[in-house]
């Protein structure tokens, strides 16, 4: 993988038009019929954070509904690149700053996953890579037969 800026439907890579990952590993890695997706936030291609707001008085709003649901989505894009979606994942680990945000965030995973969804695991850490990030999702998927 080293040197490869873009993905590509055999190996994974970083995904042209998301947020350029705040190291040197790519958004998504293809082993097999594995798709390992690396962790993943509510980061929009232009740095800003979907569900961070900061006021002309420096208070700052986050909201762990509006950080879910564009993980999710950054996730499903992901796996697009590579031929794949949501369907397909079949495990996720889960990192939430505050497990107080524990309801909010899995009020709208329900919207997405059920019973007959991915396994998961959800921990709570001290901290992410952005002092407004709420959350944070790592997966793992099947390629289709």
């Amino acid at each position: 993988m080293t040197g490869r800026s873009e993905a590509s439907t055999d190996r994974g890579g970083v995904v042209p038009g998301l947020a350029t990952p705040r190291g040197r590993f790519p958004h998504v890695t293809v082993a097999g019929d594995l798709i390992f997706v690396s962790g993943t936030s509510s980061r929009r291609p232009d740095n800003t954070i979907a569900g961070a707001a900061v006021d002309a008085m420096g208070v700052t709003d986050l909201d762990i509904r509006v950080q879910t649901r564009a993980v999710i989505e950054n996730i499903r894009a992901i796996l697009r690149s590579v031929g794949a979606d949501l369907a397909d994942l079949v495990q996720l680990t889960s990192y939430l700053v505050n497990m107080n945000d524990f309801g909010g965030y899995n009020e709208v995973y329900a919207e997405y996953f059920d019973e007959t969804g991915p396994t998961r695991t959800t921990v709570a850490v001290h901290q992410l890579p952005h002092p407004h990030l709420l959350v944070e999702i790592q997966a793992v998927a099947r390629r289709r037969s």
